[in-house]
């Protein structure tokens, strides 16, 4: 398997911590959600976990210097509570790196004895949703019920597939530990130049409900609105260039018989 480097940034003392993961999926939902509540909690990095299995590629920053991808785990303590976020850039994609990822990741919940995960994600629709809806699965019923007593709905079977990558892998592995974990699901549009903004601001309500974790959803809701609007002549001309993919292959010329 594929070694991890893991580096420690900052040392602090952390007990029975809970982890909450989110990294990029589809719609983004929960790396959207995980960047947005570690951004208003002001969570800071303590470690940086890389690879050489991540993509082959370097990110232009805002001041267009570059970096190579990022994968962290952030801590915030509330009260007597301690919070690691799991955020990055990008997540491995094939097999044999995803499993050697989750271990690593599991190696760190271990060590700080972590007390449960949630993991964050979406479950890709044909069409945007009106009103996202939340799902919930996990490796300990006990834990899932703690959500579903909060609206969320545990019907999974038969309208999510496999859970693929670190948010599925980590409720699988994490069991052997003894830890409990479990995976949140927004309903999200399954384009890949959709952002799940508004998913991600239904797993924020719900986790500031279980964790009270001090979020201002107000700040949320203006954050998102603000995205809303930076992205929207971005995803318009993406739009107009599907269209005219579409109509340039139509146009082509079909009248060979083969």
């Amino acid at each position: 398997m594929p070694e991890w480097k893991t580096t420690i940034i900052k040392k602090v003392k952390i007990n029975k911590p809970v982890l909450i993961v989110g990294m990029p999926g589809i719609g983004n939902v929960g790396k959207i959600a995980a960047d947005i509540m570690v951004d208003q909690l002001k969570a800071e990095p303590i470690i940086k976990l890389f690879s050489d299995c991540l993509p082959n590629s370097v990110f232009v920053q805002e001041d267009n210097m570059v970096e190579l991808p990022r994968i962290e785990f952030k801590h915030k303590k509330k009260g007597k509570q301690d919070f690691l976020f799991l955020v990055g850039d990008v997540q491995p994609m094939r097999e044999e790196d995803s499993y050697s990822f989750a271990h690593a990741v599991i190696d760190v919940a271990v060590k700080y004895k972590c007390k449960e995960i949630v993991t964050l994600g979406g479950i890709g629709l044909q069409a945007p949703p009106e009103k996202p809806r939340l799902f919930c699965t996990g490796n300990d019923k006990k834990f899932i019920d703690e959500f579903v007593k909060l609206g969320v709905n545990n019907k999974l079977h038969g309208i999510v597939g496999p859970i693929m990558g670190i948010s599925g892998l980590l409720l699988g592995l994490s069991k052997e530990e003894k830890i409990r974990a479990a995976c949140l699901l927004s309903e999200t549009f399954a384009h890949p130049m959709h952002l799940g903004l508004r998913e991600a601001k239904e797993i924020m309500k719900l986790l500031e409900q279980k964790y009270k974790l001090g979020l201002d959803m107000s700040k949320v809701e203006k954050d998102i609105t603000k995205l809303e609007k930076d992205i929207k002549p971005i995803a318009k001309q993406q739009e107009l260039l599907e269209e005219e993919k579409l109509s340039s292959a139509s146009h082509q010329d079909t009248s060979y018989i083969g």
